[in-house]
């Protein structure tokens, strides 16, 4: 990757269009899948959402794979696409951007509080 794709996120959004692509050939069930999985996995992402790319493709790859297939949606994921996208990332207790911003905070406010202390 190019610094100037990485700093503009250029190489982001050619990523992002092309996953959009992919799931457009997606049956409509399997396309109303893809969007909660986006939406339950942005949570873990970091300040870019870089780090959710291998996760992304590979649950596209899934979804695009078992519709070949003919399978249901349903047979795929289950009936609980949350706990499948947490499953993804790590299990419960997988840190979201809320989790270290809180972190970073309470830790910022220690510091600047035992300076005022001491």
């Amino acid at each position: 990757m190019k610094i100037w794709e990485s700093m503009t996120g250029s190489d982001l959004t050619r990523e992002w269009k092309a996953f959009e692509a992919r799931a457009e050939a997606l049956p409509a069930d399997y396309r109303a899948a893809w969007e909660q999985v986006k939406g339950h996995l942005f949570p873990y992402g970091d300040f870019t959402g870089r780090n959710l790319l291998p996760i992304l493709d590979g649950a596209l790859g899934l979804l695009e794979e078992t519709a070949a297939q003919g399978q249901s949606v349903d047979e795929v994921l289950g009936e609980d696409i949350q706990g499948f996208c947490t499953a993804l990332v790590g299990g419960e207790g997988s840190r979201t951007y809320r989790d270290r911003w809180r972190e970073q905070l309470n830790s910022n406010v220690a510091r600047k509080l035992g300076r005022l202390g001491g």
